[in-house]
């Protein structure tokens, strides 16, 4: 049964915003990491790496925002330190000290852990009957999953 946020019961709005606070935390991080390596990259393929990389973390950012906002509209708090995601998100930050290939492997990576953590977001909100998290979850993951093609395309190992 399709539920509005405002129809979810307390348990299951804690645990989709719970859910949802992970993926902001992950995304967070992957747009810092996507934007410190678009400052740092090197190479023949500065172009467009550099370009890349600043798609990457200019959609990110408008991404935390999406995500956060509907944690909102479940009526829960968004976590919103730098310290608390980083504590929380299985992306790692890098100190933009690597090759152009190490910088899309750790993207790619991370673009990977994404799509995995919306995934299994989306899956929680459907079995709360919760659609439009769902939904967002579906975009997003497959948004991260382009991401990683994208990446995998530049690697040459």
């Amino acid at each position: 049964m399709t539920q509005t946020a405002a129809a979810l019961n307390t348990d299951a709005r804690t645990a989709i915003a719970d859910a949802l606070n992970q993926s902001v935390a992950e995304t967070a991080v992957a747009t810092m990491l996507a934007q410190n390596f678009h400052w740092n990259v090197k190479g023949m393929a500065f172009g467009p790496l550099h370009e890349l990389f600043q798609t990457i973390y200019e959609d990110h950012f408008v991404a935390q925002d999406d995500l956060a906002e509907r944690i909102r509209a479940l009526d829960a708090h968004a976590g919103g330190t730098l310290a608390g995601m980083l504590k929380r998100s299985k992306v790692q930050e890098h100190d933009g000290h690597a090759s152009d290939q190490q910088m899309i492997k750790l993207l790619k990576e991370a673009q990977e852990t994404l799509a995995a953590t919306l995934a299994g977001s989306g899956a929680l909100a459907a079995d709360h009957g919760d659609t439009l998290t769902e939904d967002l979850c579906i975009a997003r993951g497959q948004t991260h999953e382009k991401f990683a093609w994208m990446l995998r395309a530049h690697l040459t190992d």
